[in-house]
């Protein structure tokens, strides 16, 4: 039984094919991260809480990049993220802030969104600079740690202390 959607929304940042193996930039931990960010969906669609996928497509006006350019698979969402929020918005950015030259502010408007739950791919980039974005002081912002990954642990780990001052880290067990 589905509940009314709560004020939530767990952004989920580049779950993109180039960043898993056989892609144009795996990243460390991406099976274990995948799993989680599966399980905290599920736990968030339970509970209401709104889902929006963000993709990260390649500014074309710069050429040719190293991945995530438009058309390409690597840029698609990988299709374990799709399947687990098949209905969630798709909000499209060029730059590690989400809610950089992006819809995701009037998205969480119209949804009536005050708190985020930030996960997803870099930690170290994309996802420390959209829970710290001026555009996301409004909101109540907390990263979900088990949910995030990079190029190594030791990133991670660094990327994850460093924000630590600014932004509540949280397990997604803890929260969803």
């Amino acid at each position: 039984m589905m509940t009314q959607p709560t004020q939530r929304a767990l952004l989920v940042i580049d779950l993109q094919n180039d960043y898993f193996p056989g892609g144009a930039f795996p990243l460390w931990n991406t099976d274990a991260t995948l799993l989680n960010i599966e399980q905290a969906i599920a736990k968030a669609t339970a509970v209401g809480t709104h889902i929006i996928h963000i993709q990260h497509i390649a500014d074309p006006s710069l050429g040719i990049a190293p991945f995530f350019n438009k058309g390409s698979v690597g840029a698609e969402i990988h299709p374990s993220i799709l399947a687990a929020a098949p209905d969630a918005p798709v909000v499209i950015k060029a730059y590690a802030d989400s809610f950089h030259h992006t819809d995701l502010e009037a998205t969480l408007q119209k949804l009536g969104v005050t708190e985020l739950l930030v996960c997803g791919m870099m930690t170290q980039n994309c996802v420390t600079h959209t829970a710290i974005s001026k555009a996301a002081e409004k909101y109540t912002v907390s990263i979900l740690a088990d949910c995030c990954t990079t190029v190594s642990e030791m990133i991670h780990l660094i990327a994850l202390n460093a924000v630590s001052t600014r932004v509540p880290l949280v397990k997604s067990v803890d929260v969803l």
